[in-house]
């Protein structure tokens, strides 16, 4: 449908039919609200919930008056259109509802033609290009090597590898980047332990470690040939991990693989700063000035520490990248880290800095075997699939609905929170799970493969609606994927 209305930066109505959509709100309020701008109006035209289609809360604008007084005007000047069909003032907020019949017809025009219609020839629904020209690198899962892939990294590997396509649809050149605890003091004490379990115990062994992580950093040969070994078995078990889960990286890197160039320069820079402090031979920056308390950036022994190689590393991935932007999937438990990784980046005065982010997430609780013993995730797939199996008594694809189980049970938990996995919702088929997800594509597919004669459907200009327009579950349905992506 070709529109009158005014076009908003960043905004791809050809794409995204919603945001045509966004547009008329965001005219009707800004017309009625002087001098609120289409663009700051639009920014605050948010999905709605429990039933309305977009919501705005009026106090973000910060305008002068009182808020019933601002959503008057609204009210007053509001005339429906092909767009919108009604406001209503509810408090601080105005919910608009769109009118049925465009919305309906809107998006599957736009599905129609993104996917059978395209200059490329190729689908291209459920993409856009507003991330295009722009790299970003997203570094998430980074196991510890010499150690089983544990499902305290599951969380980071489902968020980051949704990210990445997310990311890929919108148009973005996107590294996916896996950065391995390769490197240091407890590295090669968790070594020592996977040997000999006694040395746990033995103090005398972490001090030993410290001494050939020393070596390490030094580049001493005989102290790296087994490590070397070591990371590549490790790196070679952990591909067949993920392809079990459909992840794949473009990088495995590692803290063994940061130059002492860059850290060494940090360290140099902080101390003209008057940041550094030796304390004990122990190199600290103090960062209170900014309530983020101290940290060090080189022991004792000289040895670098987990802070000093992330800054490290960031400085080469930028000359090696150049990228616009780049994300860190990594738990809430290392938000001082990160806060305090950031901040001393841009004390650097690294321009790029600003353009650095973490996205976190809560722990997962309860993900051990019904036995009660903590779990890998190779124990977790198996158990997935027997649990399936269980239930749905037969052998065939337990293993991919049991993953499916797996995947969606976190992703339908708020990603900053904890939350308690569930055996008995992971293998649920009602709800918003992983099986029943499976159920509803089987169930779509079988219509197809029933109703042959249906199929390709045709241009949506030939389907009457009218049925659609009635029914508040087709309403929903097409609304939901008119958000996509």
């Amino acid at each position: 449908m070709a529109s009158s209305l005014p076009h908003v930066p960043d905004t791809d109505p050809s794409r995204c039919a919603m945001d045509l959509f966004r547009t008329s709100i965001a005219k009707k309020v800004a017309d009625a609200l002087p001098p609120l701008s289409l663009e700051q109006a639009y920014s605050g035209v948010d999905y709605g919930k429990k039933g309305v289609d977009f919501t705005i809360a009026l106090p973000r604008f910060r305008l002068p008056g009182k808020v019933d007084e601002i959503a008057s005007k609204v009210i007053e000047q509001f005339e429906a259109d092909e767009y919108v069909a009604s406001v209503i003032h509810d408090k601080a907020f105005l919910h608009f509802q769109l009118n049925t019949t465009t919305m309906i017809r809107n998006v599957l025009d736009q599905i129609h033609t993104l996917t059978h219609n395209t200059a490329s020839g190729k689908s291209e629904y459920g993409t856009n290009t507003s991330g295009q020209g722009k790299k970003i690198i997203i570094e998430y899962s980074s196991p510890n090597i010499a150690k089983s892939f544990h499902v305290g990294h599951l969380r980071s590997t489902i968020i980051g590898a949704f990210l990445v396509n997310l990311y890929k649809s919108c148009g973005w050149d996107v590294i996916s980047m896996n950065y391995l605890g390769d490197w240091g003091t407890q590295h090669l004490f968790d070594v020592y332990v996977k040997v000999n379990k006694e040395a746990e115990a033995n103090p005398e062994i972490k001090v030993e470690a410290a001494r050939w992580f020393k070596r390490m950093e030094d580049g001493e040969e005989d102290a790296l040939k087994d490590w070397r070994v070591w990371r590549e078995l490790s790196v070679k078990k952990y591909a067949e991990e993920y392809e079990r889960l459909n992840v794949a990286f473009d990088v495995y890197v590692g803290e063994s693989m940061v130059g002492k160039e860059w850290q060494d320069k940090a360290l140099e820079r902080l101390d003209k700063m008057g940041l550094i402090s030796d304390v004990e031979g122990a190199k600290i920056v103090d960062l209170e000035k900014w309530k983020l308390g101290s940290a060090v950036l080189r022991k004792k022994d000289g040895t670098s520490i987990y802070l000093t190689r992330d800054i490290g590393g960031a400085i080469e991935r930028y000359e090696k990248y150049k990228f616009d932007k780049m994300i860190y999937v990594v738990s809430s438990q290392q938000d001082l880290h990160l806060k305090q990784f950031f901040k001393v980046l841009s004390l650097m005065e690294f321009p790029w800095a600003s353009n650095l982010e973490h996205v976190n997430y809560g722990l997962v609780q309860g993900m051990s075997t019904r036995r009660g013993t903590v779990v890998f995730l190779d124990q977790i797939i198996r158990e997935a699939a027997s649990v399936m199996h269980a239930q749905m008594r037969t052998n065939e694809d337990n293993l991919e609905i049991g993953i499916t189980g797996v995947k969606i049970q976190d992703m339908a938990a708020k990603r900053i929170n904890n939350y308690t996995f569930n055996w008995d919702r992971m293998k649920s088929f009602e709800g918003d799970t992983g099986p029943y997800l499976q159920y509803a594509h089987v169930r779509l597919a079988s219509i197809g493969r029933k109703n042959p004669h249906l199929l390709p459907l045709p241009a949506p200009s030939r389907i009457d609606i009218e049925t659609l327009t009635q029914s508040q579950h087709a309403r929903d349905i097409v609304f939901l994927i008119g958000t996509y992506p």
